[in-house]
């Protein structure tokens, strides 16, 4: 079929042509947004999930929520070695500044404002090798985010935010991606702030979106973030949700897919939507007719494999060391997980002490996690079949 017409968008973070099997989740973040607008305690989110299933997605969705709702929205995407004040900085001082063009808000705002220039001072906050400057800020203000301590600084920021978006008849969403890459201390700094605007029903909301062990993660930062957050699970889509996200962008291009091929489609993908945008995708550009049908999806398989090795996958395993790669290697050639870390490490030959310093590393670069206690399994999905493929790869002759 016509690919200019190819409804499907396999791209990182890219919304797909039908946002399946979300519903919940999305009315959850307009419940939240429009309890914030009336100043009522609208619990944090924190989206959980492996690589690939939509959690990007449903934070670019949440963001197009606050604002239609009103709120102003603030993005950010932490990288590895995150520093959360120099990334947070930018965002809270186009908020302040919005929020000083309210007659009602304009004291409390241009009070942030200084208080924010404090803060990007205490922690060196530059660009470009200059020092940040916070316009509006008429000068210091003693006393607010001055100490140079995140975890005591950044909740009176959000509080003075807070105070200023009540008063402006406003509110403040903050969405955070890659919420694992947060230092244990921004973490602990960051649900710090939310607690205490919460206590006092400011109209801040918070969602982010990380990976499995990002609860630990909270849970090790602050033993009440179990109680402050919500953890919805972003896993792959139900049979039927499925369905719909395959059918439906096709037949709103006038085509059609056979039962059989939808159903091998979810079969194949295990209901992930990343995977079913590549198989939607290449079934659609290799179809000749209208209607796509099982051969055509049995002829996208070995394209689809190759562009998610040689894409997906491999740029994920070419961070890894080798060492690391050894590893990752040993834990899919005993299936598909989770794998007890005492049979990776008789696989390996090793003691499982000494397995430590590249189980923490893999951890870190996001490829692996504590599933439970003893077990590690992939942070991203059907990984363990892609390092079988390498293995019979490199056997053959």
């Amino acid at each position: 079929m016509d690919p200019v017409r190819n409804p499907f968008a396999p791209s990182a973070g890219r919304r797909p042509p039908e946002l399946a099997g979300r519903d919940d989740i999305i009315e959850a973040a307009t419940t939240i947004c429009r309890r914030a607008m009336l100043n009522r305690h609208a619990r944090p989110m924190m989206l959980l999930g492996l690589r690939g299933t939509g959690k990007t997605v449903l934070l670019n969705e949440f963001r197009k929520i606050g604002a239609d709702e009103g709120l102003l929205v603030s993005r950010i995407e932490a990288p590895e070695d995150a520093n959360l004040a120099r990334l947070i900085v930018p965002e809270m001082r186009k908020a302040m500044r919005s929020l000083s063009g309210v007659v009602a808000a304009k004291h409390i705002a241009t009070k942030g404002l200084r208080g924010l220039q404090n803060f990007a001072s205490a922690f060196k906050i530059e660009a470009g090798g200059i020092g940040v400057g916070i316009e509006g800020a008429t000068g210091p203000e003693p006393g607010l985010a001055d100490s140079g301590d995140i975890q005591f600084d950044l909740p009176d920021l959000f509080e003075t935010l807070g105070q200023a978006a009540k008063a402006a008849g406003r509110g403040w969403l903050l969405l955070i991606d890659e919420v694992q890459y947060l230092s244990p201390t921004d973490l602990s700094a960051l649900i710090v702030s939310l607690h205490r605007v919460s206590q006092s029903d400011y109209p801040i909301v918070f969602a982010g979106a990380g990976l499995p062990q990002v609860a630990r993660l909270a849970g090790e930062a602050k033993s009440y973030a179990e109680r402050l957050f919500t953890y919805p699970s972003i896993g792959p889509l139900d049979g039927e949700a499925a369905s719909i996200a395959i059918q439906r962008p096709i037949e709103n291009e006038g085509a059609q897919i056979a039962d059989d091929a939808v159903q091998k489609i979810v079969n194949i993908t295990g209901g992930y939507p990343f995977f079913i945008q590549e198989w939607g995708s290449k079934a659609w550009d290799v179809s000749n007719d209208p209607m796509i049908v099982l051969n055509d999806v049995d002829i996208a398989y070995e394209p689809v494999l190759a562009s998610l090795d040689e894409g997906f996958f491999k740029v994920r395993m070419d961070r890894l060391t080798r060492a690391e790669t050894s590893f990752v290697a040993a834990m899919a050639k005993l299936g598909d997980g989770p794998y007890p870390i005492a049979d990776i490490a008789k696989a390996m030959n090793r003691s499982t002490r000494s397995l430590g310093p590249s189980r923490a590393s893999i951890i870190h670069k996001g490829m692996i996690y504590s599933a439970e206690h003893g077990y590690l399994a992939f942070t991203v999905p059907l990984f363990a079949d892609f390092m079988r493929r390498q293995d019979q790869h490199a056997a053959q002759p």
